[in-house]
């Protein structure tokens, strides 16, 4: 009997609990269960709110990597990726750069483009280099929808040197004005007034003062290098190759105007080879920075290298227009650059231009490159700035833009088209040389058999 009763007991707790497990859409349990049904759901509501209110999933980051040859340079691209990453916070990009010697990199890029592999997204490129990009299937990517909603604001012949047939494949870093640096402790001692020269024969006769006063010579040549010959025959409307890239090496005015410079040197005995070779090498610093000449005629780009390696020439060096050999002449031209490309191997070519732009076209990067490399930006609507018109103590306490400014809107720059490199590889190693070294040739004929063998690598 007991058995019985445990027996139905059983029965009827297993039938109690089957029934409140049965569905809720069921008639029977419609009425009962309906308060539990809205407070589960209430809790799944919950839930799902819970979720909708976490952090949503970070932006993925593009990594995009950069060459460049100057380690400088790397200041522009860590402004880039700051800009750009505040400009565009939902597709942020990481810039990883590397650095190379000057020849090797561009040897490492022209092979990287030639096998379509390897190479880097965005790449700086010097103008003595650029040509050799230009030729065959370019490799580089098209720029000109960055460009030119920008082009009213940019010196157009700083970005005609990286262009091909109407198409820009790089962005300029700077204008290159050229300049003349003059050591004012060392003309005010042979009592020259350096404002009071304004024509390429006020140059010689202050020359000759300096030397005789002080004992120094005026300036000093690139013997293995092209300066001041380059910037010279571009301000009398000279060049290496005439506008349509045919040889004009050997032209009158080229002609003219290293008979010019052989003058100063051989009978004005104001020029001399420059220690060194070149402006590149301690060797020289340490000269000019010693007072070892009274004037050096370069780009603009070079006031990097007096701060950076000549010290004590602070407060001394003061910067004027170019000389002219007749009124109507240019008083600066646009010598050197570094273009920043962009190639066609980056997987994020949008991107990566959005990236250069921030690098080199904006207002706020053009001041950053004049404040962080004194460079001479190519965005006209800067040169105003508070940032730009600020006294420099180094050069004199005076206002680089206050100077140059009315001059440089206008300045024209050299040629750039397939024999360029080749070109100029001629003059820094042929003719410099032979001119002003070992005097085997004159002006004439280093250039004519220069202009000869370069014709025939046509």
């Amino acid at each position: 009997m007991k058995k019985l009763l445990v027996f139905v007991l059983i029965v009827v707790m297993v039938f109690s609990v089957l029934a409140g497990c049965s569905s809720s859409g069921t008639p029977s349990n419609e009425g009962q269960n309906t308060g539990q049904n809205e407070q589960n759901t209430g809790q799944k509501d919950d839930v799902k709110d819970q979720n909708d209110e976490e952090p949503a999933q970070e932006a993925e980051v593009t990594e995009l990597t950069y060459w460049i040859f100057n380690e400088l340079h790397a200041d522009m691209y860590d402004f880039a990726e700051k800009a750009y990453n505040e400009k565009y916070p939902d597709a942020p990009v990481k810039l990883n750069g590397e650095v190379y010697p000057n020849a090797e990199m561009h040897n490492n890029l022209l092979i990287a483009l030639q096998s379509n592999t390897g190479a880097p997204d965005i790449v700086d490129i010097n103008l003595n280099f650029f040509s050799n990009f230009l030729q065959g299937d370019i490799q580089l990517a098209e720029l000109n929808d960055i460009v030119e909603p920008e082009l009213d604001n940019l010196v157009q012949s700083r970005l005609d040197i990286y262009a091909k047939d109407g198409k820009y494949y790089g962005l300029p870093t700077h204008i290159g004005a050229t300049v003349v640096y003059y050591n004012k402790e060392i003309t005010d001692q042979a009592g020259v007034d350096i404002d009071a020269i304004e024509t390429w024969d006020d140059y010689i006769e202050a020359g000759k003062q300096v030397l005789d006063k002080v004992g120094v010579p005026m300036t000093a040549y690139e013997v293995s290098n092209q300066r001041p010959f380059w910037p010279l025959i571009v301000q009398s409307g000279g060049d290496y190759l005439a506008a349509d890239g045919s040889v004009a090496l050997d032209s009158d005015v080229n002609i003219k105007t290293l008979e010019f410079m052989h003058k100063m040197m051989f009978e004005d005995e104001i020029a001399i080879a420059m220690p060194g070779g070149n402006t590149t090498v301690e060797e020289f610093w340490t000269f000019m920075n010693n007072g070892g000449m009274a004037s050096l005629i370069m780009p603009s780009w070079f006031m990097s290298r007096f701060t950076n390696y000549m010290p004590d020439l602070a407060g001394k060096v003061y910067i004027r227009p170019m000389p002219v050999h007749k009124e109507g002449d240019p008083r600066t031209v646009g010598i050197g650059g570094t273009a920043t490309s962009v190639t066609k191997q980056s997987e994020a070519l949008d991107i990566a231009k959005k990236v250069v732009a921030e690098a080199k076209l904006t207002k706020e990067a053009n001041i950053n490159i004049w404040n962080t490399l004194s460079f001479d930006p190519v965005r006209t609507d800067v040169w105003d700035s508070e940032d730009l018109l600020k006294p420099d103590e180094y050069f004199g306490n005076e206002s680089f833009f206050e100077i140059m400014a009315p001059y440089m809107a206008d300045a024209p720059s050299p040629v750039n088209a397939e024999l360029s490199a080749a070109a100029q590889d001629l003059v820094i190693s042929n003719v410099m040389y032979k001119v002003f070294v070992d005097q085997s040739a004159t002006p004439e004929e280093a250039l004519k058999a220069a202009a000869d063998e370069l014709r025939a690598s046509e």
